[in-house]
């Protein structure tokens, strides 16, 4: 009986990880890097740009997917690159751009490198 719960939060996790790219998202492109790295280099990239601070939310356990704010947004509602595992099967990593409601430019041009 003590499996039961475990596969059920097994199935929960993996059903968070496979979902589609979120409906605000536009799609930047895919990586063969794992989440936390293709996450750090766009974190480094912005800040070394704007010599501001960055904020990264971790979206699932262990940096399975994460999302790194513009420089100047916050959490939950500004803009952010989505970094997520890949449901293609082609890459390890897919990354989208979300807009902000706070008038976040579209930095989503300035992510490609980490690609």
């Amino acid at each position: 009986m003590k499996s039961l719960p475990v596969l059920v939060i097994t199935i929960v996790v993996s059903a968070c990880a496979t979902q589609p790219m979120p409906p605000s998202a536009q799609s930047v492109g895919e990586s063969q890097k794992s989440v936390p790295a293709v996450s750090q280099c766009i974190a480094q990239t912005w800040a070394n740009q704007s010599q501001q601070q960055v904020v990264s939310q971790v979206i699932l356990a262990n940096n399975q997917a994460m999302d790194v704010y513009v420089p100047g947004q916050r959490p939950p509602d500004g803009a952010a690159a989505l970094v997520r595992p890949s449901w293609t099967g082609n890459s390890k990593t897919w990354v989208g751009f979300r807009p902000g409601t706070g008038g976040g430019s579209n930095a989503g041009g300035a992510v490609g490198g980490c690609l």
